[in-house]
């Protein structure tokens, strides 16, 4: 791998000189709020600037990954060797066209979900919650509440490692639980065309109330944390298994089972990733004495461990 100071210097003119950070602390850009360092962070602000780093990155054979707003993801304590590319604020863009809203990947869901909102449109009341960016969601098709990304995106744009950009209908997205093509073709997202349905305004302000409510009862949202932690098997409820493990509360260093929602692994104050990493490997191995079924995690977890 090229040496990280002559990589900064080339990526200077597409990044800012404040977005262009060694030794990133990885925790100050997740939910989780734990794990190690970005050998490399990198913020472009347009399409252009990130052909333009991918392009560097790869010319010099520096490993990258792209990261959305860092609500589902884990970094290892051993950190990423390589170049993190996060989408800046030229990709939060949003806008609405009759009952189509285009928005930028960087584009938080709520952010959409109020925009919906204000223009009469059903359809994203499920993710108003969600803290992640539309991207994100896409890549792992997130879902809450009986909706998910599917139901609603119609087309997406893409940049591909090459340089190349192309647009993907829905029905090439291969979008099922929890997955997209793009975890095997390793297109970049920059944004994507949503189809919605006119609603009465209230009508969808009163459903977002609801289930606002909802996910603050149930949910230990005052802490840092991924979001439910495992997949769903097929047949069962992750959450379920573990409070009938008898696991609810398990604490490993920092990290805990949520005592409020045994889905959830939070940081309850100094947890490691090694800390939320063991505390999976025990919950793994006693779901899977106890009930037969092996829990595999829906948050991404980046580097070894």
């Amino acid at each position: 791998m090229t040496d990280l100071k002559q990589l900064k210097e080339a990526l200077k003119p597409f990044c800012s000189e404040d977005s262009l950070i060694e030794n990133c602390p990885m925790a100050d850009h997740t939910t989780f709020k734990c794990g190690g360092n970005a050998a490399l962070f990198a913020v472009p602000e347009n399409e252009a600037a990130l052909a333009a780093v991918i392009r560097i990155a790869q010319e010099q054979q520096v490993p990258f990954l792209l990261m959305g707003n860092g609500s589902n993801l884990l970094f290892s304590d051993s950190g990423y060797p390589g170049l993190v590319i996060r989408l800046g604020e030229g990709f939060s863009k949003i806008r609405v066209s009759g009952s189509t809203i285009y928005a930028g990947a960087a584009a938080l869901l709520s952010a959409i979900s109020n925009a919906a909102a204000a223009n009469s449109l059903s359809g994203m009341e499920f993710a108003c919650g969600i803290p992640g960016s539309l991207g994100g969601a896409i890549f792992m098709n997130a879902g809450a509440y009986g909706g998910e990304m599917k139901q609603i995106v119609s087309s997406v744009r893409t940049l591909d490692r090459e340089g190349h950009f192309h647009i993907l209908a829905a029905e090439e997205l291969q979008l099922s639980y929890r997955h997209s093509v793009f975890e095997e073709n390793g297109q970049i997202l920059l944004e994507a065309e949503l189809s919605l349905t006119p609603a009465d305004k209230e009508e969808v302000l009163s459903r977002m109330r609801q289930l606002t409510l909802q996910r603050t009862a149930k949910q230990p949202l005052s802490y840092p944390s991924a979001g439910s932690f495992f997949k769903r098997p097929e047949g069962y409820f992750a959450g379920k298994l573990v409070q009938d493990a008898g696991l609810k509360g398990l604490t490993v260093g920092g990290a805990q089972i949520s005592e409020l929602h045994a889905g959830f692994v939070i940081n309850k104050g100094g947890a490691t990733a090694t800390d939320v990493i063991d505390l999976m490997k025990i919950v793994q191995e006693t779901v899977m004495s106890r009930f037969g079924v092996m829990l595999q995690p829906e948050v991404k977890i980046i580097g070894d461990y």
